[in-house]
């Protein structure tokens, strides 16, 4: 999903007679204290509720009709995804069918409901703002992983590994293996030594032949944002070896550790 291009299309939606635009956002996020019971279901039908309880009072009936349509469809949704909802619901409708974005998203949102000429697009384009589409690269000496996000999302994952003996980063392939050349916990101390030794005269070579590869990446995938995790020494080699600009580097040794906690670091 190109966010950037739908929130164009609906800022271009704009209706004055009874066939108004339906907006609601819905925090469905397991991990806030406040929603442990499944409390959005309550929070979901009081708002829809509400809203055609003020129609019936407001006694236009063609107003009425679009709204319990919009609800027909907005109720399908929620009924056919609500085993795989993330932290959030966004879901923008006419009942027309003119306009209908419903997705599924990985933000804590602010419960609220909107009947009005427009949509209301305020946190959908904090979404947008808040996680762009993002190149991660985990380093460590001889390891790279990338991981592609966006809007909070893994779309996403490849690594490369350094062959010392070549000095050729290739794209692995399958599950990740321990390499004595790159510290595993079976190497000797001579071998530890030995590569610290092989790692300080050659890293400057070695992130100059990958760093190529990143960049291609970037641009080839229109990453908004370039982070960079690792320690320091690698991670700030790294970088100066991109001709992208990186936006920010967390040194902090993390290429392990599970992409969910990846993300959780890099965006907070």
């Amino acid at each position: 999903m190109d966010l950037t291009k739908e929130i164009k299309e609906l800022e271009n939606i704009r209706r004055s007679d009874s066939n108004k635009v339906f907006t609601m956002y819905l925090n469905t996020d397991p991990s806030d204290p406040e929603q442990q019971g499944g409390e959005w279901k309550i929070h979901y039908k009081n708002g829809m509720r509400n809203f055609e309880s003020y129609l019936k009072e407001d006694e236009d009936k063609e107003e009425l009709k679009n709204f319990q349509l919009v609800k027909q469809k907005v109720d399908k949704f929620i009924k056919g995804n609500e085993q795989k909802f993330l932290r959030g619901v966004v879901i923008i409708a006419t009942a027309d069918e003119e306009v209908w974005f419903a997705d599924r998203v990985q933000m804590r949102l602010k419960t609220e409901f909107f009947w009005q000429e427009t949509p209301e697009l305020g946190q959908i384009k904090k979404l947008e703002e808040s996680y762009p589409k993002t190149g991660i690269v985990l380093v460590q000496q001889n390891e790279v992983k990338v991981i592609e996000s966006y809007l909070n999302e893994i779309e996403e994952i490849y690594s490369y590994e350094l062959n010392v003996d070549t000095d050729d980063w290739r794209q692995k392939v399958g599950p990740r293996k321990a390499n004595a050349s790159s510290m595993a916990p079976g190497a000797t101390n001579a071998q530890k030594d030995n590569f610290a030794a092989r790692y300080e005269a050659n890293k400057q070579r070695w992130y100059k032949k990958i760093a190529p590869k990143l960049d291609k990446a970037a641009k080839d995938k229109e990453w908004e944002k370039i982070v960079i995790v690792g320690e320091s020494d690698p991670s700030q080699e790294l970088k100066q070896q991109m001709n992208k600009q990186v936006d920010e580097v967390i040194q902090k040794n993390m290429l392990d550790h599970e992409e969910s906690k990846v993300l959780a670091e890099v965006f907070g």
